[in-house]
């Protein structure tokens, strides 16, 4: 990585809406070979050990996500690469990757990007659907309930103009859930 370089990173997930770090510009960007999925259950930020959530990865498949990329100027990036290995490394169940992203400007770059591994004990790739409601419905932890998660990563990606309708079927299901006389 040149000094005077800028960094990219890839958010997927809560980063889209929640970033938490300075950036130069930001812009739709394409990641071949994964797919965005509630396949990592979550001990410390949106669960418990005791009850774990589920928030996102990318998990490897023959698919494409969209998500945001931002760019890093050099002279702040070892700061902000610091600050996302502590948030996103916290438990070793993502992998930090450099991976080439597609940008919305026809760009081609490559982004500092986290993805699941499913080696780990936290990987629980292949829940149904219904499950996976259940789960985010109940769930809470250190950054609060799990169906914020969702909820705020659902209505951002909408907002950005992003597809998901498994995410989209998921904040259905969740506002069900939470809605019913006995809730989950």
């Amino acid at each position: 990585m040149s000094k005077s370089a800028s960094v990219w990173v890839f958010g997927y997930g809560s980063l889209v809406w929640n970033p938490g770090f300075a950036y130069a510009s930001a812009q739709v960007a394409r990641l071949r070979g994964f797919r965005r999925s509630f396949c990592m259950r979550s001990i410390h930020h949106r669960g418990t050990e005791a009850a774990p959530g589920l928030v996102l990865a990318l998990d490897a498949a023959e698919a494409t996500c969209e998500g945001l990329a931002f760019e890093i100027p050099a002279r702040i990036a070892p700061e902000t690469l610091e600050y996302l290995r502590a948030r996103e490394l916290i438990s070793a169940a993502y992998l930090e990757t450099l991976q080439p992203l597609a940008l919305a400007d026809g760009r081609q770059v490559a982004a500092v990007t986290y993805v699941i591994d499913r080696d780990h004990v936290q990987y629980c790739g292949g829940l149904p659907l219904e499950e996976q409601a259940r789960i985010i419905a109940r769930a809470h932890g250190g950054r609060g309930p799990n169906a914020e998660y969702l909820f705020n990563t659902a209505a951002h990606l909408a907002e950005l103009g992003l597809q998901d309708p498994e995410l989209d079927w998921l904040a259905g299901r969740v506002r069900v859930l939470l809605s019913g006389p006995d809730p989950v």
